[in-house]
């Protein structure tokens, strides 16, 4: 039975690649049909951030992406926040003294940092590890009198993994396949904080063990921590699961990793929902138009390949569609054009009346209320010219307020000396006809300008100006026809007083 999770740390908003990690782990637990876990990782208490756990799951509930155990789904294997399970990470933490696996390094941050900056002066960089430990104050070095006299003294201490020297751990990727690494050149990380609250290494692996968590998919930054975490369930003697890593996701120039600021820096958004704690306010892919369906398709496809042409996915296609052997290793070069064309793609699909309900929110708080008939009308007629729904009033604008002013360019382009003249003929035909409706009005003013020999252009960029404003617009019969005989006039009549 597969079972996966998605861990944040609630230290701040959800970034896209997060959100990716979590969809990615989503698409796997349900063409498994398995299992799918939120778990809230906030043992770093340094770190964490007012607002950001419910911020999270808010975006991921927003994307579509649902959880069958967690915070608020409960289930069997809780508590599912990291903070509420001290008591259980404390016996395992033992169980590593017991087996020697970890020792006690009373080493204080002041200590650290000297050694650091010693370091740094002489062009070097000090590691904790296998070669450094034996002169530091720790249970290694120490004399066993010693430890015991700094512990009864309280004097705070961590437990740092003693990582095992000259061996070459061999592991496989389900995305890398098989990857190697030399214990000389990791370093001894800290398990359990003088707090008595474990780091992620810690937390993470006893978690994912009591969770019976079977496929680790996490985003490329935890590689280098992977064989540190495989030699933490050798040390527990437990059965690992099976690592996925997933590739980064890249700046729109493909150098460096997408961050947190680039969307601000190049004007897109790179989280899904806004995020407003009142020192920091970030754009979010909701408030700025799209829809989740769309943003989740966009995101499948960055460092997924379905191994076909399709592009536009279901979320249940690409449940259906998805496998770890198809995400690729490279990193994936995000495209905020590409983001907008899939929105595009989803909103011409929406029904006009689907789209009429989203649109009309905005003419509401513009203090017009025409019939949602009509709105449904227009929605459908423009839907093909927008990406985003706040897109359809400077493309509909019209159809609702009479032009205030004439595009200067436009006007000295459709109006010359006789188009008055042309103009108050057209209004005396138009006020003959009773069905206003688009292909009749069309059929009968071509019958006049056929008849008197008049260039369709001549009338029509005239008429497309009285009505719009400008040389811009659907199919000028069908315009008039929305807005309906009366007003056609009135506009038309505007514009000759103007001339």
């Amino acid at each position: 039975m597969v079972r996966v999770r998605f861990a944040p740390s609630p230290t701040g908003p959800l970034h896209i690649g997060g959100v990716r990690t979590a969809l990615f782990n989503y698409l796997f637990a349900r063409h498994n049909n398995g299992t799918m876990i939120l778990r809230i990782e906030d043992t770093d208490q340094t770190r964490f951030v007012e607002g950001a756990e419910e911020y999270i799951i808010n975006s991921l509930e927003w994307c579509g992406i649902k959880f069958d155990e967690g915070i608020r789904e409960g289930g069997n294997y809780g508590p599912y926040r990291q903070s509420d399970r001290r008591n259980i990470y404390e016996k395992y933490a033992k169980q590593l003294v017991e087996s020697g696996s970890v020792y006690m390094a009373f080493d204080t941050a002041e200590d650290l940092d000297l050694l650091r900056a010693k370091a740094e002066a002489e062009g070097k960089t000090f590691t904790y590890n296998h070669e450094t430990r034996k002169r530091l104050r720790n249970s290694l070095a120490l004399s066993k009198s010693d430890v015991d006299d700094l512990i009864k003294e309280g004097t705070p201490y961590v437990l740092r993994f003693k990582m095992p020297e000259n061996r070459v751990v061999e592991l496989f990727d389900e995305i890398r396949g098989e990857i190697k690494f030399n214990t000389n050149e990791l370093d001894d990380k800290v398990l359990m904080k003088t707090d008595g609250l474990p780091t992620y290494h810690m937390a993470n692996i006893v978690d994912d063990h009591l969770m019976e968590i079977t496929h680790v998919i996490r985003g490329e930054e935890w590689l280098p921590s992977l064989p540190l975490h495989a030699l933490l369930y050798e040390a527990f003697s437990w059965q690992p699961p099976k690592f996925a890593h997933l590739p980064l996701i890249l700046k729109p120039s493909g150098k460096g990793k997408l961050s947190k600021r680039d969307g601000d820096q190049l004007g897109f958004p790179v989280f899904p929902i806004e995020w407003n704690n009142g020192d920091d306010v970030f754009r979010g892919y909701r408030e700025d138009g799209y829809f989740p369906e769309a943003f989740i398709n966009m995101l499948a496809l960055l460092g997924w390949n379905p191994g076909t042409e399709q592009e536009i996915f279901t979320m249940k296609e690409l449940i259906s569609s998805f496998s770890l052997e198809r995400v690729g290793k490279s990193g994936s070069r995000f495209d905020p054009d590409k983001t907008k064309w899939f929105n595009h793609q989803y909103l011409i699909k929406k029904t006009g009346k689907e789209l009429a309900i989203l649109f009309n929110a905005e003419l509401k708080n513009r203090g017009i209320s025409p019939e949602i008939t009509t709105v449904e009308r227009i929605c459908e007629m423009l839907k093909e010219r927008v990406n985003f729904v706040s897109e359809l009033w400077d493309e509909a604008y019209f159809f609702f307020v009479s032009p205030s002013e004439y595009d200067e360019k436009f006007l000295k382009k459709a109006c010359k000396e006789d188009t008055a003249q042309l103009m108050m003929k057209l209004v005396s035909i138009l006020e003959t006809i009773d069905d206003f409706s688009s292909e009749n009005s069309e059929a009968i003013v071509k019958k006049w300008l056929e008849a008197d020999e008049i260039g369709f252009g001549r009338v029509m960029s005239p008429f497309r100006l009285a009505l719009v404003g400008a040389g811009k617009g659907p199919h000028v019969f069908d315009i008039a026809e929305i807005i309906g005989k009366e007003e056609t006039l009135k506009r038309i009549k505007l514009l000759i007083e103007f001339l």
